[in-house]
């Protein structure tokens, strides 16, 4: 007995399942952990177990599309089907490639050369705004939230120490 190929109606739609997980399993994640978005505990979980498994998921799911590109490719005799093959497979080969990237790491970059301005000249902070701050060996700093808005990430040194804020 031996194990065929499977017909090819079901080719295409194992090929369009397989390559809807692949994009899943990078998307989630990405959907989920979005900044200045409510994020539950639950949902972080789920998309920190999904971006860990998404590198060897993803290469399975590629290596899989790519066999089944193979065999509907050889009986399609109409472009249109070749170009709709073609199609389902670009967005799979790309989440590939994103399941090895920190996308995170796009969106914020840390300010490398932060300036600083000493308390009476830091006119542009309200009272109610919010701020971080950081005491260390008599050395005191604040970091206003509103303008870490974009990056996030600030290296700083503190009291002689070197740290980085963030939120």
């Amino acid at each position: 007995m031996s194990i065929g190929f499977p017909g090819r109606k079901t080719a295409w739609l194992t090929l369009l399942v397989v390559t809807l997980i692949g994009l899943a399993i990078v998307l989630a994640p990405v959907w989920i952990i979005q900044p200045f978005k409510p994020q539950s505990p639950r949902g972080l979980a789920w998309s920190y177990v999904m971006r860990s498994w998404s590198p060897l998921v993803t290469i399975v799911c590629s290596l899989l599309a790519l066999a089944l590109l193979v065999y509907l490719w050889r009986g399609t005799r109409r472009w249109w089907r070749k170009a709709a093959l073609v199609a389902i497979i670009l967005p799979l080969l790309a989440v590939t490639w994103l399941a090895r990237q920190n996308h995170f790491e796009w969106m914020f970059h840390p300010l490398p050369n932060a300036a600083y301005a000493r308390l009476p000249e830091a006119g542009f902070v309200a009272d109610a705004d919010m701020v971080m701050t950081i005491r260390n060996k008599g050395e005191a700093v604040a970091y206003p939230i509103r303008l870490m808005a974009y990056h996030h990430v600030v290296q700083d040194t503190v009291g002689g120490t070197p740290v980085v804020a963030t939120y």
